[in-house]
């Protein structure tokens, strides 16, 4: 029922339908534990027989609740919360991949995703291609393997602004006989939903856009329910052979269009422990109640924003797909209609070294690491997020050592201009 509802509709009513004399508003099931008369209850819940709730490391009310908002966003099957969007990248690449197993993904990603597929999955014994996703189909074709298990981009690069031609990479990966991985968060579901346009899974870090108010840490693995795991079974023994440390459950089976959530959870979460706290996710549902009027107030701020940056005469570029000149204009009026996101990327013509001055010098908008909250933000990814990185690497993962990653928030963009206006002069 929820998916036929619209998605201003869904940020507010969806994953809580309270019973009669239950609370209106979700309530924060604030335990580790669950109470149950017998022992044979239990127990079919630890066989997987039955749904409910035992322990809140492997499911709780509250989180469930709002798992299931964002799965009606997203228009998917069946999604679980993370403790962060970092754990949901993770625990989607391993939820299907193992040692000796190969992934492809698009080189601008996210630089900390970036480091998790390159650097600490490379410990797992799974390797990670890089790809430049702009890059022509026959080109990419290079880089898959007998051993690739998945392909992953995001809607949005964060901070490169790059836009994933989401259909390119379907065709690609599905050729291939692997699923596509997107991380939505830059875009949320407001502005663009994957599955739409042949993606298998998306991924969310809902610290960003879905609580936007900067308040709690967390992310989301969305499945779709699309792709055919028992058809390229051999690929996924994980999903289609049985599990020993689950009573030889096979989860495609079982739980059909849910197996591959089943899974995450039952086996990732089970051991790995990445939880969100109920408390987390209950502050996280009052941020998607507004998301519907927020995204779009952060995309026409952001807009008006990026038209007077690339006007000025000290600004030697603005990356924002919201400009008609952009590069990803054409991708984002495909993917994205009603706007990208709030997020542009600058460069001054003093380059790296008049960054740091010009930032120094605003007062409304902080110097913060985080992104896409309510409040204007600004960060030089070199100096930060990025300073791992070399300059050669750093134009490789799409980001110019002199670029300034402004995050503009929703008060009043006279104020937003003003403000860097004053630190310019």
């Amino acid at each position: 029922m929820e998916n036929k509802q619209s998605l201003d509709t869904i940020c507010i009513q969806g994953g809580w339908q309270p019973k009669n004399g239950e609370p209106r508003v979700l309530p924060i099931y604030q335990s580790t534990t669950f109470k149950y008369e017998t022992s044979e209850q239990m127990g079919r819940l630890f066989d997987l027989e039955e749904n409910g709730y035992f322990y809140t490391r492997l499911a709780n009310p509250t989180n469930d609740a709002v798992a299931s908002k964002i799965c009606a966003l997203e228009g998917g099957a069946a999604a679980m919360l993370t403790s962060s969007g970092q754990a949901a990248n993770m625990y989607a690449i391993l939820n299907i991949c193992s040692q000796g197993d190969h992934v492809v993904s698009a080189a601008t990603i996210y630089g900390g995703t970036s480091n998790l597929f390159t650097v600490t999955l490379k410990r797992f014994g799974i390797e990670c291609t890089l790809v430049d996703p702009d890059a022509p189909e026959e080109e990419l074709e290079k880089a898959f393997k007998p051993n690739t298990r998945a392909v992953f981009g995001e809607t949005i690069a964060n901070p490169a602004l790059v836009v994933l031609d989401i259909e390119k990479f379907a065709r690609l990966a599905h050729r291939h006989e692997v699923p596509l991985i997107i991380d939505n968060t830059f875009a949320t579901p407001i502005n663009c939903r994957p599955f739409e346009w042949g993606a298998d899974i998306v991924t969310h870090s809902t610290t960003k856009y879905m609580d936007g108010h900067a308040m709690c840490v967390g992310g989301c693995i969305v499945d779709s329910g699309n792709f055919d795991w028992e058809a390229h079974a051999e690929k996924f023994p994980g999903l289609t052979t049985p599990d020993d440390s689950y009573h030889g459950v096979i989860y495609t089976q079982k739980f059909g269009k849910g197996a591959y959530i089943t899974k995450a959870t039952a086996q990732l979460m089970r051991d790995m422990g990445s939880i969100q706290s109920p408390q987390n996710a209950f502050l996280l549902n009052v941020g998607l109640e507004t998301l519907h009027l927020r995204v779009p107030r952060h995309c026409e701020n952001a807009q008006k924003v990026a038209e007077y940056l690339q006007a000025r005469e000290d600004v030697a570029w603005v990356n924002y797909p919201g400009l008609k000149g952009d590069k990803y204009h054409a991708l984002a009026e495909k993917y994205m209609p009603n706007g990208t996101c709030g997020v542009i990327s600058f460069g001054l013509k003093g380059g790296r070294a008049a960054a740091g001055g010009f930032m120094d010098k605003l007062k409304l908008a902080a110097i913060v690491t985080h992104v896409a909250d309510a409040r204007t933000s600004v960060l030089h990814p070199a100096s930060h997020t990025h300073r791992q990185l070399n300059d050669e690497q750093l134009v490789e993962a799409g980001v110019d050592p002199s670029l300034i990653r402004l995050s503009v928030g929703i008060e009043d963009v006279k104020d937003i201009i003003a403000d860097i206006e004053q630190a310019l002069a």
